[in-house]
């Protein structure tokens, strides 16, 4: 089996996905808006650091598991995706900060911030399917 990758870039900032898929199996999971620089000063409250988001979209027209997929930066601050499942042309918001998890929105949990400002570091999701694609 192949590995895929889509690479989305956003300014300097870019977001790589990998799965293991075969080659003629192109990923329904792209990125829409990164928001790497939390609006106003970075202050260490949960509404500036939930400032800090990607979206998520499946752009598929069925369901797909996004369970145990991550994201990572150059500095190793990983999420990682519990049991969820991203609907069929939904999103799923990834804020850096606290909350409650709904199926739009998730939370890394962090009280700090992680994406660098002038979004030039390179950032990383990986992203492993549950089963099979179907």
């Amino acid at each position: 089996m192949l590995v895929r990758a889509v690479l989305a870039s956003v300014g300097c900032a870019a977001l790589l996905v990998t799965s293991g898929v075969s080659a003629e199996a192109a990923s329904p999971i792209q990125f829409g808006r990164i928001q790497y620089n939390s609006p106003g000063t970075d202050r260490a409250t949960n509404l500036s650091v939930n400032g800090e988001y990607v979206v998520i979209k499946n752009g598929g027209t069925t369901a797909r598991s996004l369970t145990g997929w991550t994201v990572r930066d150059a500095q190793s601050h990983v999420y990682k995706f519990g049991t969820f499942t991203l609907g069929a042309g939904k999103t799923v918001v990834l804020h850096t900060g606290k909350g409650l998890n709904t199926a739009a929105t998730r939370y890394w949990g962090l009280g700090y911030h992680v994406w660098n400002n002038t979004g030039g570091k390179r950032r990383r999701v990986s992203g492993r399917w549950a089963g099979p694609w179907r």
